[in-house]
């Protein structure tokens, strides 16, 4: 079972609910302005109470209350900026989307959703901030799938060259690594690399001294979007670390620390927290699924969709409904059956939710560029994985490293472009008092 309060602390951190802006009140202040929006003081107070309480066993990996929220509140432009380019761009989501993520994480955590708004209650939220927090993390979650659609490219001798090296290392280690970054600017100048390399230097004495932890460092000083987690980078595997320093990572002992890297986002310090070793992939997860597709206007085929659900739910036949329903001339006439696939066949946005049905479950209506969709998971197998699904697999590996890099440049520029006025007198002491174009 996964930690649902760290979940709910670092989603309410990361995705900090555009609803609040309505919720005006007397005596709340704004904390920021952010292009046309605001960042109210109060949603900044209830962010740095969150990130407050995670570290509560362990207070002291916390800076000074004035460069936490200075951190907190940067975390929360982030926000704003991304969520606003998204809808720019044309990304919506959904309320029934928005009750399928939250009924997701509720059996991820073995709770009803009445259990799941008694905890989220316990952490200080409504289920309405709830929801918006899951709409803001699934709207920046897709423009990242849509950003990387555009701009990351893997070639196939990328592939072969990582599948060698693992058949090599029989299987293939994993790595827990962390991180501090001290972000350089696009096309950075002779005098901003020499800051940064000094910047960047002073930090790692004050970790090798012992003054300060690596995480609380990460906390008080990377430019990094995972600063407030200590820089954690999760679990990889060797093909998913940068080329830049993957095979010095292999020869580290964990604790240890390497650095200053310089890469395309600035330098970094990277710390080994420890090794594991990963088996060989050898079986995959198959899904037999069946669907009904409803093409043309949005609301009218969501309503549609909506409709049909309702009947599946109450007794009718799926299959029969997709003969009769079903604008999918490849699969209405076998019931919807799209036969056995991996997860990964249904992409990055739909694979986990169908991972999270039981065998006889359905989604909500979803949207894809092909039409609107009600998918049910008619039952599951594990099933050797073939050349083409470890190549998938390997590729989608190599895309999240890219992603990784080019996002975190993207995050930079979106930011630079800006005009974030700081008015929380929680972070003027460590803010411009007018951070305007990315000043």
């Amino acid at each position: 079972m996964m930690n649902f309060r760290v979940l709910l602390l670092a989603a309410t951190l990361a995705f900090a609910p555009l609803a609040l802006q309505a919720q005006t009140q007397p005596i709340d202040r704004i904390a920021a302005v952010v292009n046309e929006e605001v960042i109210l003081q109060s949603e900044l107070d209830r962010a740095i109470a969150n990130i407050t309480a995670q570290y509560a066993s362990n207070p002291g990996q916390l800076p000074p209350a004035e460069v936490l929220a200075k951190q907190v509140l940067e975390r929360l432009v982030l926000t704003r900026l991304q969520v606003a380019r998204a809808q720019e761009s044309g990304i919506r989501v959904n309320d029934q989307e928005i009750e399928q993520a939250a009924a997701n994480i509720a059996q991820q955590n073995g709770m009803t959703l009445d259990q799941l708004q008694a905890q989220v209650a316990k952490d200080g939220l409504s289920m309405t901030d709830f929801r918006n927090t899951l709409r803001d993390e699934i709207t920046i979650q897709r423009m990242k799938q849509s950003f990387a659609q555009g701009r990351i490219s893997v070639s196939e001798s990328e592939v072969n060259a990582a599948l060698a090296q693992q058949a090599n290392a029989g299987g293939g280690a994993q790595y827990h690594l962390a991180h501090i970054l001290v972000a350089l600017p696009e096309g950075a100048t002779a005098e901003q690399i020499a800051i940064g390399q000094s910047k960047i230097d002073g930090i790692k004495k004050v970790i090798e001294s012992g003054e300060m932890d690596f995480a609380a460092a990460a906390v008080r000083y990377s430019d990094s979007p995972n600063a407030l987690e200590g820089g954690d980078l999760g679990w990889r595997p060797e093909s998913e670390i940068p080329p830049a320093f993957a095979q010095t990572v292999k020869s580290m002992q964990p604790g240890q620390i390497i650095g200053p890297i310089r890469g395309g986002s600035g330098f970094q310090l990277i710390r080994l927290v420890e090794t594991r070793t990963a088996p060989a992939a050898s079986q995959v997860t198959q899904y037999h699924v069946r669907h009904i597709l409803v093409t043309g206007d949005d609301a009218a085929a969501e309503a549609k969709l909506s409709t049909l659900r309702a009947r599946v739910a109450g007794g009718a036949d799926f299959a029969q409904l997709a003969k009769e329903e079903s604008q999918d001339p490849n699969s209405k006439e076998n019931g919807g059956d799209l036969g056995w696939l991996a997860v990964d066949a249904f992409g990055p946005d739909l694979g986990p939710r169908i991972a999270a049905l039981k065998d006889g479950d359905m989604t909500q209506p979803i949207k894809t560029p092909s039409g609107w969709h009600l998918i049910q998971v008619i039952e599951r197998r594990q099933n050797a994985a073939g050349d083409d699904q470890k190549r998938a697999a390997m590729r989608e590996t190599i895309g999240r490293r890219k992603l990784e890099d080019e996002y975190t440049r993207f995050l930079q520029e979106m930011r630079g472009d800006a005009f974030v006025d700081i008015r929380s007198e929680s972070v003027i002491n460590t803010a411009p008092a007018a951070d305007n174009n990315g000043g």
